[in-house]
């Protein structure tokens, strides 16, 4: 997700607690860089402020949809300020909460969204029996539910949404934890072999693959 605020405290909090529930979280503090972000990145969310620096949430949300860009936006609003509410709908934002706010409603509008997701974003992600929930981060395989940590649920699900490609470390590193991170990539081989074993080796399955060289593909399998 993408969170643009100027609050540097309140997005230090928001971006850790968001982080705890499985969300790979970037920050922006005014709406050039907020809006270029936007651009680059393909992600599931946006958090934005109304008032921010450079260019209000207002112009970032319209230019946005002018660009046919689709992404579910969740605007943060003043207190009472019904006349923003109303602005923020009507400039393309598809919820709004007014500050201050409570963190478990912020939780809660956030996984709504990304249930809902953009025009052509399944509810659910299906690799063979393989079933990912990403708005309840539940994974089942069968009939059988399998209990994944948020990191294990957010690089598993960044496969599953490219089922039968390959997809490199970085990009699952931009997935799972955030664009700037710049840690060890092969954090993410620590994930995969939990995946392995917690997906795959209880079921007699190998549907997690190694390209060597390349990243990794998951496929279907019977």
């Amino acid at each position: 997700m993408l969170l643009v605020d100027d609050e540097r405290r309140l997005t230090d909090v928001l971006a850790s607690g968001l982080a705890n529930e499985g969300f790979a979280v970037d920050v922006a503090h005014d709406g050039r860089d907020g809006l270029w972000l936007a651009t680059e990145n393909d992600y599931d969310v946006i958090v934005l402020d109304v008032m921010l620096p450079r260019l209000s949430g207002y112009a970032v949300c319209r230019e946005l949809r002018d660009a046919r860009n689709w992404t579910p936006i969740l605007m943060l609003t003043a207190k009472d300020g019904v006349h923003d509410e109303a602005e923020a709908l009507d400039t393309g934002a598809d919820d709004y909460l007014s500050k201050p706010f409570s963190y478990v409603v912020l939780l809660a509008r956030l996984r709504a969204l990304v249930r809902r997701g953009g025009p052509a974003r399944p509810v659910s992600i299906a690799v063979g029996d393989l079933t990912l929930d990403p708005a309840g981060l539940r994974c089942r395989r069968g009939e059988v539910d399998i209990a994944l940590t948020p990191k294990e649920f957010a690089v598993l699900h960044g496969l599953a949404r490219r089922a039968g490609e390959v997809v490199s470390k970085r990009e699952l590193l931009a997935q799972a934890w955030d664009f700037a991170y710049d840690g060890d990539p092969n954090i993410v081989e620590v994930y995969v072999s939990a995946l392995r074993r917690k997906i795959d080796a209880p079921f007699g399955r190998t549907s997690l693959v190694t390209v060597r060289g390349a990243g990794y593909r998951l496929e279907a399998t019977s």
